[in-house]
């Protein structure tokens, strides 16, 4: 989450745009995003460049090189460095505007060469600022945020998305951060891994996954077989958004993942054709919609009878999963308890046809200020053959945010515990129903109609209460009023006096 000075200076760099005559969100969001890219390709080949002097040796393969770059849209030769945001920040704006728009911008498309899932995202960008001071100011406005982590430019999408969502122009929202780092650490992506996100927004899922492998095996990437598949074949993403796509496109670039496979498209449909081709997806996909019947592929029609995205998502998992390959997904509660045939054909599919281990309720304040409601999170692995015996239900009570629109910090965090507890499911068969977590037999969710909800299952508490006897309240009223009448003919005797 970002503080209150990052969100003034955003606040104050989309005003810029606005003022400027841009009063569409989702234009201002792209624009944005352009000139945020440009700086952190800078930022992120400088710290290289430091490194490399530091240890004395040649940075391999640098976004800006050295010498010239040859413009395809204007046929000259441009110096690599004069497009880098250090350099051009302090250009005279008219100079600035030139050199951005006419150069650094056209180079910004065609970073990872035309067949990238990059450069395909970049096809139909325009660069739309015309004024040299509105474009001098928004550089200076950037300039002054602290964008040295990575993951504050995700905090600022975050942030600008919330604006879209308040305005109600965008219906797109991205997880929080730390609800998705939970679930990659839960899952725990390894080098042999496939992964894919069908719904991937701006890549948060994707990309988590890739800094997990990196923290996690990293001796292994020094392998140049290993390092060639990380940046170029293990990363997998749809979505039919193309402002997502481009967002999506540059993050994973800004974490060495240069040749991410992410193609625009709706993943429901029989433009996506993947069947048994991952090991591991992550996803947080659209619910709370529906499809027109044509736009579904037939193979997910044939799978559950429904037009509800939210169903057609998780047959969607089972399809592209390869068997042994997991899945853990963002899930509306209604997918829990729905009483429609279409949802129990979910369910029983994921307990009785696969593996379902985990089922993680999570409060309705999670995605504020995006949307209020109640969601959970579901794991899985498909085996086609069925294998659920316990499955483990999870109450987060507080995820380390206020569950209000704003999302302040607090204390209260269930997160560490449930990484604990998923790490050592055989220890919580010692709980009771009574508990926060506790696992439910394959029998008994059968015999409640595949209901997987975990206040299905949860036994309250009910604590005794002893009231006082009736004879011993009714005597205490008398004698307050007794108490009463003698303080009342005490004030009617001074009053006579």
């Amino acid at each position: 989450m970002i503080t209150g000075e990052i969100k003034q200076k955003v606040d104050a760099v989309w005003q810029t745009f606005w003022n400027g005559g841009f009063t569409a969100p989702i234009t201002i969001l792209e624009q944005m995003t352009y000139i945020f890219f440009l700086k952190l390709l800078d930022d992120k080949q400088m710290k290289e460049e430091s490194n490399a002097n530091l240890f004395g040796i040649t940075l391999d393969n640098p976004t800006f090189g050295k010498g010239l770059w040859h413009n395809p849209e204007s046929d000259k030769d441009v110096t690599y460095n004069s497009m880098r945001w250090h350099v051009f920040k302090d250009f005279a704006p008219d100079e600035m505007l030139k050199t951005v728009r006419n150069d650094a911008f056209v180079f910004l498309r065609n970073l990872g060469g035309t067949a990238s899932a990059y450069s395909k995202a970049m096809q139909d960008t325009v660069f739309l600022i015309t004024d040299a001071r509105m474009l001098t100011r928004v550089v200076e406005g950037i300039e002054g945020l602290d964008m040295n982590d990575n993951d504050t430019m995700g905090d600022v999408y975050e942030y600008m998305l919330g604006k879209m969502a308040a305005s109600g122009t965008n219906g797109q929202f991205r997880t929080p951060r730390h609800i998705i780092r939970m679930m990659v650490e839960m899952m725990k992506p390894t080098l042999d891994d496939v992964i894919c996100d069908p719904a991937m927004g701006s890549a948060g899922f994707v990309m988590e996954s890739a800094r997990y492998i990196k923290e996690h095996e990293d001796k292994k990437l020094l392998n140049a077989n290993n390092l060639h598949r990380y940046k170029s074949e293990m990363f997998h993403g749809y979505d039919s958004d193309g402002t997502m796509m481009r967002i999506g496109c540059m993050n994973m670039m800004l974490h060495d993942v240069d040749q991410p496979q992410m193609l625009k498209c709706n993943s429901l449909s029989d433009d996506n054709k993947d069947t048994d081709r991952y090991t591991l997806c992550l996803a947080n996909p659209p619910f709370a919609g529906s499809l027109d019947a044509d736009d579904i592929a037939p193979s997910l029609r044939a799978a559950v009878k429904t037009k509800k995205t939210e169903l057609l998502f998780l047959a969607l998992f089972m399809r592209m999963l390869k068997r042994g390959g997991r899945c853990a997904s963002v899930v509306p509660d209604t997918v829990l308890t729905g009483d429609n045939e279409a949802y129990k054909t979910i369910r029983q599919a994921l307990v009785d046809q696969h593996c379902l281990q985990g089922v993680i309720s999570m409060p309705s304040g999670v995605f504020q200020p995006y949307s209020g409601v109640s969601t959970a999170i579901i794991i899985f692995t498909k085996t086609g053959t069925g294998g659920t015996d316990k499955v483990w239900f999870y109450d987060m009570h507080n995820d380390g945010y206020s569950l209000t629109t704003q999302r302040n910090p607090i204390d209260d965090n269930d997160i560490p515990d449930i990484l604990q507890r998923f790490e050592h499911l055989d220890k919580e068969s010692e709980r009771s129903r009574k508990d926060q977590s506790f696992l439910v037999s394959v029998d008994e969710i059968r015999e409640n109609g595949f209901d997987l909800s975990y206040k299905k299952y949860h036994e309250v508490e009910h604590v005794k209460v002893e009231y006082e006897a009736t004879d011993s309240i009714v005597s205490r009223i008398g004698e307050r009023y007794a108490q009463l009448n003698t303080a009342f003919d005490e004030l009617k005797k001074m009053l006579e006096d």
